[in-house]
Order: structure tokens, then C-alpha cells, then sequence
């Protein structure tokens, strides 16, 4: 080898082959020797490396075993001119060339709402489109509208694009839509509007108990009593310090006891808005009756802030059901929040681990 490195130039078709033959079975070879016999071509020019193993591990020569290829995203025209390449077939009230461009149109706009939320893979862009396209076009069959009135017909499905249940059926189930019987009635009684008001909250409620974990539930609960209480009162309600158990609950009775009763009757708090709570109050709370108020059988983790309670929070959050006030960091315990539920969701979540919200309550 030093021969052919010193010597003359030759011709570059010249080769000369080094075959080693069974050379992992090597007596006490150094871990580089392999790697350093297949870097010899890279000094020689001439030279070819061939081994011949009896059972090659990972990484033999300290190379990849696999080549991996990058495909990068769909961009926005190629979304868009992949879905334009088999439109849908005419609608009723347009030709087929109207209904090309309503569709290339009605794709660019589900790629803004979706692309980066939801639909990030064509696929699911697909599905997307499909799942949208009959009530997009449903004023122009109804002869609302033509289809190149493009922005009303964005307008008017403005609310089947905030419409999650269209997209994942799976997880959230589709709410049965108005029937036109339903539609043309010109008048409804007050009773039965109450009624139907009165069922349709009860339902959400039932929804909202369904789908959160009990940590997620606790957490809400102690959320709406720092909400709604006032925070001189919390010692009261909550404290544990003389009989190892709450202390007189009910309603509020003490808040009034020993004065008068006032001329105007007062606003009950669970029908005002919400207050601004601190985190770290509300924490508090949580601390203080989640041994009473947890099922039995279940469990809400260590005494703490741990992953679990964090993990809820942040689910809470990001369902928009605790609103961050204010800028600061999300598990800041000084932040303050704000709850975004209301009266009706919050009994029914009480009621569903036996806890009567009304008895913290203090009017």
C-alpha cells in the first residue's frame, strides 16, 4: 500500500481489490480497525475495500442502515390544486364549470380555517372539505343564493366552520339539526320555550360530567366557590382546624346572622357574573375538600400540585373553561383567573359526586 501510495500515477480505470474474508472474526481487534479499513479507499484512490463477514451487527461500519428521505408538508396551492383535480358534480342551480370554481374557492377557504388546527394531513384536509361541501352549498340548491356570491355563502356556514362535531364525529357527537317543522312554527308557547331552554342545559351539563375526569370536576368545583365567595369567608367554610372537619356549612346562614333583614332583597352570587380568583387560592380550596368531596374508589393524586392537577388545569384551559386574566405565566400560583361556567353545569357536575354546590355557597 505505501508502494501504490508513493508511486507513479496510474491509469484511473486501474483498481486494486482488498478482500478480507471473515473479518469480524478478528483475535482481539481494536474497535477502530473495521471503520479504518473501510476509510482506506477514501485515501487511496485506486483502492476497493470488499469484507466478507459471517454475521454483521448495527452500525458495522459506523454508517446509517437506512436512507431517509424528507417529504415536506403540502403547501397551500398544492392542498388546494390536489383537491381541484376531482371536483364534486354539479349542484342544483349551477353548471359544472360553476361548481369547479366554487370549489377550488370553498378548498382555499377550509385550508385557512383548518390546515393548522385540524386538518393538517391531506387526508383529514379531505375529509374536511367533504364534511363541509352539502352544507356550504345548501343556499345555493335552495336558490338563497348563486355560487358566485362567494362571501355570503361564507357568512351564512360561518357556524358549520365553528362546528367541531363535523369534523371528528368520533369523539363529539352530532347534534340533531332543526327540522322544518320546527322552522316554519310561528309561534311558541313561553312554557315550552322554558322547558326546552330547561332541557338543553341540562343536557350540556350532562355532557360536561361525562367527558372531565374527577380531578377536572374538583378543580371546577373549588374554582366556582373562589368565583362566587367572598375570600373572608373562607376560613369559615373550609377550615379544619378545631374539629378535624369542615365547619357549619349551608347556604350562607351565617353571613346574615344577627342583623337585620335588609328592606331590598339581595341578588343571589350564582346568578351574578364571576369574579377574578387567584390560582393560588383556589388551589386552596382544592386542598381543603378533595378528601370529602372525592367518590369513593376514586383518586386525585398526592396532597399538591402535581402532573395530574397541572395537566387538568391546563386541559380546563385549553376548553376555555378557566380564563387566564391577565398576561404571566399559565401555572403562575399568583395569576388570577376567571371560571367560565355557568350555574346550571356546575350543580349538575356537583350533584354527579354527590355534593351539594348551594351548601358552599354564601349569600
Amino acid at each position: 500500500m505505501s508502494t501504490m501510495l508513493e508511486g507513479p500515477a496510474r491509469d484511473p480505470a486501474w483498481r486494486f481489490i482488498l478482500v478480507l474474508d471473515e473479518v469480524d472474526r478478528q483475535r482481539d481487534a481494536p474497535p477502530t480497525l473495521i471503520p479504518a479499513l473501510a476509510r482506506l479507499p477514501e485515501l487511496i484512490p485506486c483502492l476497493t475495500t470488499v469484507f466478507i463477514v459471517t454475521a454483521p451487527p448495527a452500525g458495522f461500519l459506523r454508517t446509517t442502515a437506512a436512507v431517509y428521505l424528507h417529504f415536506p408538508p403540502y403547501t397551500k396551492p398544492e392542498f388546494v390544486r390536489i383537491l381541484s383535480l376531482s371536483p364534486p358534480p354539479a349542484i342544483s342551480g349551477a353548471t359544472q364549470l360553476e361548481t369547479t370554481d366554487l370549489w377550488t374557492r370553498f378548498c382555499a377557504a377550509v385550508h385557512d380555517a383548518f390546515v393548522r388546527s385540524a386538518s393538517r394531513s391531506l387526508p383529514s384536509f379531505r375529509h374536511s372539505c367533504q364534511a363541509l361541501w352539502p352544507r356550504f352549498t345548501a343556499p345555493v340548491v335552495a336558490g338563497t343564493y348563486s355560487p358566485k356570491e362567494f362571501s355570503k355563502l361564507l357568512v351564512a356556514a360561518r357556524v358549520h366552520f365553528q362546528d367541531e362535531s363535523l369534523l371528528n364525529p368520533g369523539i363529539v357527537s352530532v347534534r340533531p339539526e332543526p327540522s322544518s317543522a320546527t322552522m316554519t312554527t310561528t309561534a311558541v308557547p313561553p312554557a315550552a320555550s322554558s322547558r326546552s331552554f330547561a332541557t338543553t342545559t341540562t343536557t350540556a351539563a350532562s355532557y360536561l360530567t361525562a367527558l372531565l375526569p374527577i380531578a377536572a370536576r374538583l378543580i371546577l368545583l373549588a374554582a366556582y366557590l373562589a368565583s362566587h365567595n367572598p375570600t373572608r369567608h373562607d376560613l369559615t367554610l373550609f377550615s379544619t382546624y378545631h374539629h378535624g372537619r369542615k365547619r357549619r356549612r349551608g347556604g350562607g346562614s351565617f353571613a346574615n346572622r344577627g342583623t337585620p333583614r335588609t328592606k331590598h332583597r339581595r341578588i343571589a352570587r350564582k346568578l351574578l357574573g364571576a369574579h377574578a380568583f387567584v390560582l393560588e387560592r383556589m388551589m386552596a380550596i382544592f386542598e381543603a375538600v378533595r378528601s370529602e368531596w372525592s367518590p369513593d374508589g376514586s383518586s386525585v393524586g398526592s396532597t399538591g400540585l402535581d402532573g395530574d392537577i397541572g395537566m387538568a388545569i391546563a386541559t380546563l384551559a385549553s376548553l376555555r373553561l378557566l380564563v387566564k386574566v391577565g398576561a404571566g405565566d399559565m401555572m403562575d400560583r399568583s395569576g388570577k383567573w376567571r371560571i367560565n361556567v355557568g350555574w346550571e353545569s356546575i350543580r349538575g357536575i356537583g350533584r354527579s359526586i354527590g355534593v351539594e354546590v348551594e351548601e358552599w355557597l354564601v349569600e
